[in-house]
């Protein structure tokens, strides 16, 4: 089961884990994903959620938010293509889907859903059905 989600605090409050900031030098993704954890998840944009999610970051209080999101539009866009979202979600590994399982029903819903209108998305929508 899911547990509620505090939108007003940020992943680095929720997981308890603040880092030092990066090294100058880094890359510029090391230094967004920084500061997103430290951003109120509540603030968060699609491409945020999408971005850290595809770094694996957060997932306990990330997945909950972007299924909402995909709930409503799983055409749900960051700044990469349509239904950018959808792919970090349908992406994530096995084992991270053990354990949000209720979740991961409803993902597979909306993804089955979505195959015939986000067409490029049908190789991330048949490797998650066929876990």
């Amino acid at each position: 089961m899911t547990r509620p989600v505090d939108r007003e605090r940020s992943l680095e409050e929720l997981d308890g884990d603040r880092r030092p900031a990066p090294p100058g030098g880094g890359t510029r993704l090391t230094a967004t994903v920084h500061e997103l954890r430290g951003k109120p998840i509540g603030g968060l944009t699609v491409e945020d959620m999408r971005l850290l999610i595809r770094q694996d970051v957060g997932l306990a209080h990330l997945l909950p938010l972007a299924v909402e999101v995909l709930r409503a539009d799983p055409t749900a866009a960051g700044d990469m293509y349509e239904g950018d979202l959808l792919a970090a979600v349908l992406t994530r590994s096995a084992e991270a889907w053990r354990e949000f399982p209720e979740l991961g029903r409803e993902v597979r819903l909306i993804a089955s859903a979505s195959a015939e209108t986000l067409p490029a998305l049908r190789r991330e929508v048949e490797g998650f059905l066929a876990r």
